[in-house]
């Protein structure tokens, strides 16, 4: 084996923060995932770039802002020619693999039939060996290895039938977004089980002579809600925590937060979000969460067999958080803590001392610490702090002034105390919060006089500066397309 060590990523999709053992939620079964912070480094207060999937994923890949990188829907992809982190190690020597859904591309808007054509643009991306699947809901139109295992089974077609019923947003005809049925599939076939397997299969059967990077995407735990019944079944009895907070947001009369907010309560269906419904949706998360731990339990084992774990870094994350209910609304794209806040945990070679470390990070810090692992060179214009330093030396991490996350055209930027998002094509405030005084963000601080002082400072000392560089814009954000449909 190389002396470089080998580095696997575990990025699940949609994994709020606090929902983990040993960050302490009372009720979450996740031995594996806690063992690795037994084993290693949490970071308590880490931070997407962008409240959803590709632009979060597209800052991980290139340590870019969403600002400077463009992706800030779900719907352009990164530009050809941008160096990214994979690059970077595999100049250092480093194979690079990766097993499950990446999202780096725009899933359901091309007639792209199959993951395998879209294998050119992963290589390009920096992937020598890119086994692609896509997500639940992608995967009713997308064949990948995944759909295959399941035709093989002849289960494809019940897996699409039940899948098709899932609203994609709030004015689509299908099942309401908090509906939690299970999934009509066995544990063993279930998306984040076959998963687990595969990784664990690639890392036994792996023969090169380079260390290798290995990325597993996790298409769990977003949603639809449907963990197998047995899944669900050991959470029975559990006596399942509500959101911290059922107050919904205020809505602004007029202008862009009232277009963005209206349509995610339209697409989380809260107006018929009931307790009852919360409590169900949380349970099937929750189990969602175990059936990936367990995956994850089948990746250390295999490293332990094939004798690779005390020369392997194993880092475990989400590219966004979900909001399960908080403020009685679902999934992602706003900037509450539960939707911008991810885990991270990092356990070296050999395990360390269980540390967490409570200062700020950027979930994209994490393509950086891997690049510095791999001994890879520095990306021009990269916004992200290696965490290697505080990892292996104890050191604190560098001081964020203000840490940013964007999409939809909306920015965060999150300051000592104080939240403050804006509307980034005129910075207009929407929301200010207190996260000391109001931690469940129940109270919206913009238009109090009291506060003004406050956001003009932050206007002035973050929001201005961060945006002397124009955003990238491939095209219109949501709100003025929402405007111009209004319009006629």
């Amino acid at each position: 084996m190389s002396e470089q060590p080998n580095i696997v990523l575990v990025m699940a999709d949609q994994h709020r923060a606090d929902m983990l053992g040993c960050a302490g939620d009372p009720v979450i079964k996740t031995p594996h995932i806690d063992q690795l912070a037994r084993e290693g480094v949490r970071f308590e207060r880490a931070y997407c770039q962008g409240p959803l999937c590709m632009p979060a994923r597209a800052s991980v890949l290139t340590e870019r802002f969403v600002r400077d990188h463009g992706v800030f829907e779900n719907s352009s992809q990164v530009a050809d020619g941008t160096p990214t982190f994979l690059h970077r190690i595999r100049d250092a020597g480093y194979h690079t693999a990766e097993i499950g859904k990446m999202h780096l591309w725009p899933h359901g808007q091309r007639q792209v039939h199959s993951t395998a054509a879209m294998r050119e643009l992963m290589v390009a991306y920096g992937f020598d060996e890119p086994i692609e699947t896509v997500g639940k809901l992608a995967s009713r139109a997308h064949d990948t290895p995944y759909t295959e295992y399941l035709r093989e089974r002849g289960l494809l077609e019940v897996y699409r039938g039940f899948i098709a019923r899932t609203k994609l947003s709030g004015n689509r005809a299908g099942t309401p977004a908090w509906q939690a049925d299970p999934c009509p599939l066995s544990i063993e076939d279930y998306a984040d089980a076959w998963h687990g397997r595969r990784a664990a299969d690639w890392i036994a059967s792996y023969a090169g002579r380079a260390p290798f990077f290995l990325w597993v995407g996790f298409p769990g735990p977003h949603n639809p809600w449907d963990a197998p019944r047995e899944a669900v079944e050991q959470y029975r009895d559990a006596e399942i925590p509500m959101p911290r907070s059922l107050e919904r947001p205020a809505v602004p009369a007029a202008g862009p937060f009232n277009l963005f907010l209206n349509a995610f309560l339209a697409h989380s269906d809260s107006a018929t979000m009931t307790d009852a419904a919360i409590l169900a949706l949380r349970r099937a998360y929750y189990a969602n969460i175990s059936v990936i731990d367990a995956g994850l339990g089948a990746i250390i084992a295999a490293l332990t067999r094939a004798k690779m774990l005390d020369n392997t870094w194993i880092i475990y994350t989400s590219d966004h958080g979900e909001m399960m209910g908080e403020h009685r609304m679902l999934m992602k794209m706003v900037f509450y803590e539960p939707s911008v806040r991810v885990p991270m945990i990092v356990r070296p070679p050999g395990a360390a001392a269980a540390r967490v470390v409570r200062e700020r990070v950027q979930l994209m810090d994490l393509s950086a610490t891997i690049r510095d692992i791999a001994g890879g060179r520095a990306i021009e214009g990269s916004g992200a702090n290696s965490l290697l330093p505080v990892i292996r030396d104890g050191a604190a991490p560098a001081a964020i002034p203000a840490l940013a996350s964007e999409n939809y055209g909306f920015a965060m930027f999150l300051a000592d105390r104080y939240k403050l998002v804006v509307f980034e094509d005129t910075l207009e405030p929407g929301q200010l919060f207190d996260e000391i005084e109001d931690p469940a963000e129940d109270r919206n601080l913009c238009g109090d006089p009291a506060y003004a002082k406050i956001v003009d400072t932050m206007l002035e000392e973050h929001v201005r500066p961060f945006f002397k560089s124009a955003p990238v814009r491939p095209h219109p954000p949501l709100v003025a397309r929402l405007a111009a449909r209004a319009r006629g």
